[in-house]
């Protein structure tokens, strides 16, 4: 069971759990981040560090973010791994309670 990122981080891309992780397993969009799969080993590590609390246990996703699970999979082919914390963008803090940013997730 890998660990997921989910909708919150989007427009936000804090990089706190990329300084926890053990295995470099976060992968870096151009406005947010995934965790690779198939690199995860299940520490935990990350969710505490996560200021959005959009990190979650495979089998712990929200219903309405199951989706996600598969756009890790998939999209963590495509980013490059992080593997230093980065500052976060400008205006994170004021996205970080949006909801609904799905549509916003750039490729």
């Amino acid at each position: 069971m890998a660990y997921v990122v989910t909708e919150s981080c989007i427009k936000c891309k804090y990089t706190d759990c990329v300084e926890v992780c053990p295995v470099d397993c976060f992968r870096e969009g151009p406005n947010c981040l995934v965790i690779d799969p198939d690199e995860c080993i299940d520490c935990t590590l990350c969710v505490a560090e996560c200021p959005v609390e959009a990190i979650y246990a495979e089998d712990d996703v929200p219903e309405d973010q199951l989706d996600f699970i598969a756009l890790n999979a998939e999209l963590a082919k495509q980013w490059k791994p992080i593997i230093e914390r980065k500052e976060p963008p400008s205006d994170a803090d004021e996205w970080a309670q949006v909801k609904d940013k799905r549509n916003l997730l750039e490729r």
